[in-house]
């Protein structure tokens, strides 16, 4: 994602399926997950802009199917370009 982008970070926990926190930087949330020895994900995201449709326009995803414009996959697109950190137990995993 471009460093000038305004975004945020959005933590997942393992199994949850609504966020557990949205933090300004990287390093905020960080430092939360650890306090809090968490397991999820954390992924940036664009501000103002939804996903699917950064995705489109950094060339990231192109729909190849109708099915793949309709409400039902856009409002559960996600993608592995979006930057994203593992954590397991507060530790990002892999580090």
């Amino acid at each position: 994602m471009d460093s000038n982008l305004q975004s945020a970070w959005i933590f997942m926990g393992e199994g949850a399926t609504h966020p557990a926190g949205l933090f300004s930087t990287r390093e905020l949330a960080e430092q939360w997950i650890l306090r809090h020895q968490v397991t999820g994900v954390l992924t940036r995201y664009p501000m103002d802009q939804a996903l699917y449709d950064w995705a489109i326009a950094e060339g990231h995803f192109a729909p190849k199917f109708p099915s793949q414009q309709r409400s039902e996959f856009v409002q559960r697109f996600t993608s592995a370009y979006a930057e994203h950190y593992h954590y397991v137990d507060g530790i990002e995993a892999g580090a």
